[in-house]
């Protein structure tokens, strides 16, 4: 006789030699990992794309079709992972990993097929997070959230207000440049976005995201900003802290959008907010869990690195305005990475490899941007 499926739940620990982990529904996971350091390690700055090419190394192990979907869809990614949180030491220019702590990472499958993938890893999980120069043994897997559909979440129970905590910084791309600041229809239409994208359940996005104009309000939020490296190249401007939002006018009329912007930010802690969340940023919780958010402090050589691509990024991008255009910009960046990286010691293959280009591109295009910021 078959196993029942089970009933679990938020914060629940996986037996991983359970035939089934979740409802064979479930559309939406959260997983959380905690991971033990066994010795002192220094992270270098970038270490979010070590976790990135970790996942879906494992991911391609016993499923490439999956693997390669979730790392070149050109649609939003069905999963996300979070950066490391927990207790650090913050030496002059490095984050480091103290011998015996527990850290804490996330995973989030936002499809049938990715949670299904998620079970089968789970079942032949390794020991460690193999984690460059900084190996963390896996001590236990646990649910951050309870596993869920989007048909519940369809369904959630609408409040008098939504409060929402950016646990990792958080930014929208707008004109080109980053928008640091939880604007209600920025922040709602990332939801929206993947809410169309993966649940089946279309709806309108550009009369949505005016009702959320006309009626989503700020009472109250409490943040703060920093710039950061994130993905795999670049600089971002970002957010973490809280947000309020209520309705106000006559919200009530339209009882659809009321529902959805509830459902909307109930699916927040899956989905993320904003960009490149499958390199940690936009980590969402719901309710207002201020202390979760509070920045760790940023480590000197990351703080350097960001502020550094920043600058390399706006003399090419000047450098580049008779070429113009999205393209100009996107070559402006990958040149401001490689050198930055190569001014705070990273090796060329190790940069090559990160931002997956063949090594003799990225020895070019190292050489052209010294040759650039020289002339």
């Amino acid at each position: 006789m078959p196993r029942a499926a089970p009933n679990v739940a938020q914060g629940t620990e996986l037996d991983l030699s359970a035939k089934t982990l979740w409802p064979a529904a479930t559309e939406l996971v959260s997983l959380r990992f905690d991971l033990v350091a066994d010795h002192a390690y220094e992270l270098y700055p970038q270490y979010t794309i070590g976790l990135h090419a970790w996942f879906l190394q494992q991911i391609q192990e016993f499923d490439p079709a999956l693997s390669a979907q979730l790392h070149d869809g050109e649609t939003d990614k069905a999963f996300n992972i979070s950066g490391l949180s927990g207790q650090f030491s913050t030496q002059s220019r490095s984050l480091q990993l103290q011998a015996g702590k527990t850290y804490q990472w996330y995973v989030n499958g936002l499809t049938k097929p990715v949670v299904k993938g998620l079970a089968q890893w789970l079942k032949q999980l390794p020991e460690e997070v193999a984690l460059r120069d900084a190996p963390l043994t896996i001590r236990q897997v646990s649910l951050a959230q309870a596993p869920t559909t989007y048909a519940k979440l369809a369904a959630v129970e609408p409040g008098r207000s939504l409060s929402l905590t950016f646990v990792s910084p958080t930014s929208f791309r707008r004109k080109g440049h980053h928008l640091p600041l939880p604007w209600p229809r920025n922040v709602f239409h990332s939801y929206l976005r993947r809410w169309n994208e993966f649940a089946n359940r279309p709806v309108d996005q550009d009369d949505f995201l005016d009702w959320v104009d006309d009626h989503v309000v700020f009472q109250r939020h409490e943040l703060a900003s920093e710039k950061i490296v994130a993905g795999k190249r670049g600089s971002v401007t970002g957010f973490t802290g809280a947000v309020t939002y209520g309705l106000a006018g006559k919200a009530d009329d339209t009882a659809e959008y009321v529902q959805l912007f509830y459902t909307l930010g109930h699916y927040a802690p899956y989905c993320g907010t904003g960009h490149k969340t499958t390199f940690g940023l936009g980590q969402t919780h719901l309710g207002w869990h201020l202390s979760q958010a509070e920045p760790q402090a940023m480590p000197m050589a990351q703080r350097l690195l960001a502020e550094r691509i920043d600058e390399l990024t706006t003399h090419f991008v000047n450098q580049k305005k008779r070429t113009g255009g999205t393209r100009a910009h996107d070559s402006a960046e990958t040149w401001a990475t490689i050198l930055a990286r190569r001014e705070l010691g990273d090796s060329l293959q190790t940069i090559a490899e990160e931002l997956e280009l063949p090594y003799e591109t990225a020895k070019t295009y190292s050489k052209l941007a010294r040759r650039a910021i020289k002339g």
